[in-house]
């Protein structure tokens, strides 16, 4: 057994008092708000609500059992995409190619 095996997964101590204080008062619909993106979700997790911070704002996060043995910070995006305008752009929003291919027939 390697020693990474032995160590189990990180979860942020904090947070873990944070879920079993509100096991214990049976609080599952409460939102808990962490920065600990580096967590990793556990089956206690399951049911709740997070709201992990992403770098500016702190995004809902609902743990259900896909999530587990997966990070908090998979879930809440860092980053914006941003659609680059253009010819190309447009035609996709129309929902055609930009370019469209000839067919066999107009080239006779």
């Amino acid at each position: 057994m390697s020693r990474s095996l032995k160590k189990g997964p990180y979860v942020d101590e904090n947070l873990m008092k944070k879920v079993k204080k509100a096991i214990d008062a049976g609080e599952k619909n409460k939102s808990i708000k962490t920065w600990a993106r580096s967590s990793t979700v556990t089956p206690e997790m399951v049911g709740f609500t997070f709201l992990v911070h992403n770098g500016k704002d702190f995004l809902n996060v609902y743990i259900d059992e896909n999530m587990v043995g997966h990070k908090l910070g998979e879930f809440a995006l860092t980053r914006k995409f941003v659609k680059h305008g253009g010819k190309m752009q447009k035609t996709e929003e129309k929902g055609t190619t930009a370019l469209k291919p000839e067919s066999k027939d107009s080239k006779k």
